[in-house]
């Protein structure tokens, strides 16, 4: 039957890896954004524990449930699909240290097709390119999640509570934290359900329409991240998609800062989420953070939502607003929407394409949050963008050679004005070119400094 066999070699104590992969939150960080894996049950890798997914193999919808074993504490764990596309997957994972500041982990797939034919005519085209891409991702998710870890090895770990915890950032910034041994709760309403793999008894609940707490504390947090609010782009605005995206912005942040101000033990950080959509349209101008707010419905949400944390600067509260642009992911927003038309070579200028588009891997969105979090004297303002903004017709073009598609089908802008109305004009025809001047002046470095090795990590299509 095949065996696939991998090694990666580490340059960290057995210890340092051993430990992350042992924490909640590891397996979430080596999930590949573009599988479309979500977790059911996460277990952890003890003997007897359970992980089950629900994915995809095409169009057809797939549950994988996979139970571990033979697990000894610092060397192994393995785990053997007991439901799934398989006919059989025995997966075991080896750490080995190589030396005081170097290990390997090894990893050995015994698998089968459902049919012994399709595994031999299969295994080359369905599975093993599948399998050496998800393999490939995990080695540099591990190497670089380790890296920026590593940076603050001697700094205390944090009890950290984060709203928006459920979202396309907030998911993995959690899981990040506890992978580096931090305390993550969440700030929760009582309608949220969270995912399979977080923690519901590390929850506080509230009200965020009014602020009052039903179920937990504010106190004895050292670190608050509030990232919640309606999505921007998940439909059409009218008058009330409008009302609810400022007001979901607006009102919690204020409730949030109020009851932050009031504490007996309040945090010494708070990081509170805002947009690059505070500069508005500027055509080709290049903005930091010292450049001065737009005009548009977007400005005028951003300046609220950041002026609401105000009682918390008044309280004495060190606060970061963190102005992000799109975030290139294939799990959500703008790249995931865009992602059909580009695979059928439908991708090209819109609306002439000059347009710029500041973007961020979802990686420097964590780690750069991750770095503020542990830089005292940051605070204020900081933009969260790469340091090379694109236009959206370079977007386009890098996107369809990174996908081996053309991308030369323009779209009027008039036609996206109709389909999506103002938010069309906002959001995919009007753009900024934005410089994260602040936080590179801190000395971050990013993992992503253009676009295309970007892409390639978010879609799995490695150089």
């Amino acid at each position: 039957m095949p065996i696939y066999e991998h090694t990666a070699t580490f340059p960290y104590s057995k210890d340092i890896v051993w430990n992350w992969h042992a924490r909640p939150g590891a397996v979430r960080r080596i999930m590949p954004d573009w599988e479309g894996i979500r977790p059911v049950e996460v277990g952890g890798i003890k003997d007897g524990a359970v992980t089950s997914f629900r994915m995809s193999i095409g169009i057809l919808p797939q549950r994988w449930v996979a139970k571990h074993h033979s697990y000894i504490e610092g060397e192994q764990f393995c785990d053997d699909m007991i439901k799934g596309p398989f006919g059989r997957w025995n997966h075991v994972h080896k750490f080995i240290e190589m030396g005081q500041t170097e290990m390997q982990i090894q990893d050995r797939i015994d698998w089968k097709l459902p049919f012994h034919f399709f595994t031999r005519i299969g295994a080359p085209i369905m599975v093993m390119p599948r399998v050496r891409q998800m393999f490939k991702h995990r080695t540099r998710r591990i190497l670089a999640d380790l890296k920026r870890q590593q940076m603050f090895k001697d700094a205390p770990r944090k009890r950290v509570l984060i709203s928006g915890s459920t979202g396309l950032i907030g998911t993995q910034l959690g899981a990040f934290l506890e992978t580096d041994g931090h305390d993550v709760h969440r700030l929760i309403r009582p309608s949220t359900r969270l995912h399979a793999d977080q923690d519901s008894t590390k929850v506080v609940k509230w009200d965020d329409k009014s602020g009052k707490i039903i179920e937990g504390s504010l106190e004895n947090f050292d670190v608050i991240i509030h990232l919640a609010g309606a999505g921007i782009g998940d439909k059409r605005w009218s008058k009330k998609r409008k009302k609810l995206i400022a007001e979901s912005r607006e009102i919690p942040t204020r409730n949030l800062a109020n009851a932050l101000a009031n504490l007996a033990s309040p945090p010494s950080l708070f990081m509170c989420a805002s947009a690059v959509g505070y500069y508005d349209n500027r055509g080709d101008e290049e903005l930091d953070e010292n450049s001065s707010t737009g005009n548009g419905f977007l400005a005028e949400i951003c300046r609220k939502w950041e002026d609401a944390a105000q009682p918390a600067i008044n309280a004495g509260i060190r606060t970061i607003h963190m102005r992000t642009g799109i975030v290139t992911t294939a799990a959500g927003g703008m790249l995931q929407q865009i992602l059909l038309p580009a695979k059928l070579g439908a991708m090209g200028p819109i609306g002439g394409g000059r347009q710029w588009q500041s973007w961020i891997s979802l990686d420097d969105q964590i780690y750069a949050m991750h770095y503020l979090m542990n830089h005292e004297t940051a605070s204020g303002v900081f933009n969260l963008t790469a340091p090379n903004p694109v236009t959206q017709k370079q977007f386009a073009k890098v996107l369809g050679k990174v996908l081996r598609r053309p991308a030369f089908a323009p779209a009027p802008g008039f036609v996206m004005k109709i389909l999506f109305g103002e938010m069309g004009k906002s959001l995919i025809l009007d753009g900024q070119k934005v410089r994260p001047k602040r936080l590179q002046d801190l000395g971050y470095t990013f993992e992503h400094e253009t676009l295309e090795p970007a892409l390639r990590d978010a879609l799995g299509r490695f150089a």
